[in-house]
């Protein structure tokens, strides 16, 4: 798999790091949306799940990774501005497929709100509308080491949450990614948290409502932080909603073990491509076809 490199320029406003990867045989393209702090690099595992049926495109937000050093990171990015970076994306490579994880679940969100043209499919891993206990507790107490600038802290905290179930090799390339970020990273991913404890999370179920493609909703049975139950939240609000949850897993999904990386290709593709997915799923699978809320 060797990426076409682009730098893209977003409305003269941004510079975007692009990895294209093409697949001769593939039909359609889809495009990964990073979780917070995350770069390209956090999407490999599943770059590999989904290639080579489909054409694969990855990108760093202008804060984060090989984006950062072509931009000037003079003001903060609000969840709306980086799903209007991702619709210019979809409309560059011209993507059928959407996919996100985790923090990227709110801007892919707010872009489906306006119902891209391109798009035929979503798919939002680990992210659900609601704000529980374990999830609150985590992100206050990031906003504290974020706001001193504590990347000892901020790494151990993110392997004792949200990635307790990595295997060892995991934790500790992600503490060393986690803890070594420049301060206005630290800076943006605090705003982010900040904004996610201050406001009403009512917004996600607005944006839901509007979105008028299938979605997979897929979260880990053991991630306490975007529960799966919690994610079936969004049945009653997007029309056309698909519930998976992948068995004895935590919030990074295909990271954690190969039974996971195995089981989330497999309710991807059934998901994508059901008419040539036969493989036995190892995993829960709820289709819902609820009407729009009011």
């Amino acid at each position: 798999m060797r990426p076409e490199i682009a730098v893209l320029d977003i409305q003269g406003q941004y510079r975007v790091y692009t990895e294209f990867y093409r697949a001769d045989a593939a039909q359609k393209t889809i495009i990964l949306v990073n979780g917070s702090m995350a770069t390209t690099a956090s999407f490999a595992q599943t770059a590999k799940n989904l290639y080579p049926q489909f054409n694969v495109v990855l990108y760093d937000q202008p804060y984060a990774g090989k984006s950062k050093a072509h931009n000037r990171h003079e003001k903060m990015l609000t969840k709306e501005v980086e799903g209007q970076i991702l619709l210019e994306l979809i409309d560059h490579f011209a993507a059928e497929h959407v996919l996100s994880f985790s923090w990227g679940g709110a801007a892919t969100l707010s872009a489906l709100a306006h119902r891209p043209r391109r798009i035929e499919k979503a798919v939002i891993s680990s992210f659900s509308p609601v704000l529980n206990a374990p999830m609150r507790d985590y992100l206050e107490r990031g906003v504290d080491y974020l706001g001193s600038l504590d990347g000892d802290r901020v790494g151990h905290l993110v392997n004792s949450t949200i990635g307790k179930h990595l295997p060892p090799l995991f934790k500790r390339f992600n503490y060393r990614h986690v803890s070594s970020l420049a301060e206005h990273e630290y800076g943006q991913m605090r705003f982010h948290i900040t904004d996610v404890l201050n406001s009403d999370q009512q917004c996600y179920i607005n944006a839901a409502k509007k979105i008028n493609v299938p979605v997979l909703f897929l979260n880990g049975e053991w991630d306490e932080y975007t529960s799966a139950d919690d994610a079936r939240l969004f049945a009653n609000h997007v029309e056309h909603s698909t519930f998976s949850t992948l068995q004895a897993t935590g919030h990074f999904l295909d990271m954690e073990h190969k039974a996971a990386c195995r089981d989330s290709r497999n309710a991807l593709m059934g998901f994508l491509t059901p008419e040539h997915h036969e493989s036995r799923p190892r995993y829960s699978y709820v289709q819902s076809y609820h009407a729009l809320a009011i």
